[in-house]
């Protein structure tokens, strides 16, 4: 018997290519549809009545279809938790980066399977809520060896790994932030390099556990160097270099951006930087919400991810992070969708994932709903879950 490459996914009543000559508006909206899926790629696109034979049919009788959550920015590499912290700062104490210390004890004191075992379960929750590809950030180890580590475990489940020695200053360097970052720079780069696409710093001049601008630029050009590609936490506690430290080194993306000044925005219009917002942060920490809005009508490329961390925001729902985009930050349905899809592809500088036209990959989430609008319009329902289809 010859194996089964093609599958015909037909009964679509919504269909969110992100291809606005397949469809109608910028989501490329095709009705009643359906798409082949050979192979692993997406090879056909069109009306249900005109799809063209296929080894196998699934019908999805009617839901919504759309393409895979991209979540562009994650940190699942860790062990303990710290709900105390979020209840005290949901009773007034502010955020200011200090916290993170406690995961990386925890994190040094877990064997390789306890952090395997948090990696995969929180991968299992975003995918059965859509989320189909996955960036996942060091960052809890801080020591040469627990950086490494760190990566090879992540690099298990997704090539999107980023190197984030740069994450906070640890307890052992305080007051040695010169030395620390000669540390990152040189030779935990050296031992985590081989095990990450991406390297990024937490660019906060005002934290006392961040990196200023001078640090920040010594990681990324040290990153750069090594043949890593670029990312920023930038703009997150206040204003700062942040974003114009991303945009000035090229940066894929530049995440956070709560607060910005009109040079920031400046900066970023016609740059090849992504703007990645984190709205599940804010609701996590009683900050400021970024403006999106601002950002989208001067033509900044806006993307959505989760943040999906232990400390400032414990989520790994792509969804709950679209209903806020438009319920907190003023974006339109629309624009969040695309924005959780092919915005946040962007920001990893992926064109194979993110959309549903001729040639992707085809990753598929479907909506226990007729239209992507029901992503804002339920908050909190279990509507999304990936489309598995049959090898």
């Amino acid at each position: 018997m010859s194996p089964i490459t093609s599958t015909v996914v037909t009964g679509i009543g919504e269909l969110v290519t992100n291809d606005p000559s397949a469809g109608e508006g910028p989501l490329g909206i095709v009705n009643d549809a359906a798409l082949v899926v050979d192979d692993g790629t997406v090879a056909w696109v069109g009306p249900a009545t005109d799809a063209p034979a296929a080894d196998r049919r699934v019908d999805v009788e009617g839901r919504a279809v759309l393409p895979g959550f991209v979540d562009s920015h994650s940190h699942l590499v860790f062990a303990g938790e710290r709900s105390a912290e979020f209840e005290a700062r949901m009773s007034g104490v502010p955020y200011d980066g200090g916290g993170i210390a406690s995961t990386v004890r925890a994190t040094r004191d877990a064997d390789d399977d306890t952090l395997r075992r948090r990696v995969k379960a929180l991968l299992a929750e975003m995918r059965a809520q859509g989320t189909t590809t996955v960036e996942i950030k060091s960052g809890y180890g801080l020591t040469v060896d627990d950086e490494a580590r760190a990566l090879r475990i992540a690099r298990e489940f997704t090539q999107e790994t980023t190197f984030l020695g740069a994450h906070v200053v640890p307890p052992e360097y305080s007051g040695r932030v010169d030395e620390y970052v000669e540390l990152v720079t040189g030779p935990m780069l050296q031992a985590c390099s081989p095990h990450a696409r991406w390297i990024d710093v937490f660019c906060e001049p005002g934290s006392p556990h961040a990196f200023d601008g001078d640090a920040s630029r010594a990681v990324l050009q040290a990153g750069q160097e090594a043949g890593l590609e670029l990312r920023v936490h930038g703009n997150q506690l206040s204003y700062g270099p942040g974003v114009l430290l991303a945009v000035e080194h090229g940066a894929a993306s530049v995440d956070h951006c709560t607060f910005l000044d009109d040079e920031d925005v400046a900066a970023l219009v016609g740059s090849s930087t992504v703007a990645t917002l984190l709205p599940g942060v804010e609701f996590s920490t009683r900050q400021p919400y970024p403006d999106a809005r601002r950002l989208i009508d001067a033509g900044v490329t806006v993307a959505l991810a989760t943040d999906c961390n232990p400390g400032t925001c414990f989520t790994s729902s792509m969804p709950i992070c679209t209903a806020l985009a438009v319920r907190e930050m003023r974006m339109t349905p629309v624009e969040a969708v695309w924005a959780a899809t092919e915005g946040a592809a962007k920001s990893l500088r992926r064109k194979d994932i993110g959309h549903l036209r001729v040639g992707a990959r085809a990753d598929l989430a479907v909506l226990e709903a007729p239209s992507y609008r029901h992503l804002a319009y339920r908050p909190g329902v279990p509507l999304t879950r990936t489309l598995e289809i049959p090898s």
